[in-house]
């Protein structure tokens, strides 16, 4: 009988933590969708209008063409607008600035080959 209110309470336990668990994100949460035909080497994310970038968010890893990468933010963190900067594999970089990520879910960039330029499209 001790036994089974020691598993009831456990499950107890982690029933009630789980919810806890998935609100720890922030709300800037958002995917990232590489479409421009070119492998993305580092993504940085800061603060609007901070002097420097933070840390490359992708580490070590790549995100290949077609690729997706969740981000995630810490639940204190309380700015909305944020600055997003990639470094391709070849050492190009595209920036761009003040995303609402409060607003913003996805963020899809493409690379336009006769422009010569890389846009960034949102929902």
């Amino acid at each position: 009988m001790r036994v089974a209110k020691l598993i009831m309470l456990f499950v107890w336990v982690v029933t009630a933590t789980l919810p806890s668990l998935a609100l720890a994100d922030g709300r800037q949460n958002f995917s990232l969708e590489n479409r421009t035909g070119y492998k993305i080497s580092e993504v940085y994310v800061s603060p609007r209008k901070k002097s420097s970038w933070e840390e490359d968010v992708l580490g070590e890893d790549e995100l290949a063409n077609g690729d997706t990468v969740n981000i995630h933010f810490s639940r204190s963190e309380k700015s909305c607008y944020w600055d997003l900067k990639v470094v391709y594999e070849d050492g190009d970089t595209s920036e761009w600035a003040d995303f609402n990520l409060c607003e913003i879910s996805i963020i899809r960039l493409f690379y336009d080959r006769k422009k010569g330029e890389t846009r960034a499209e949102f929902e």
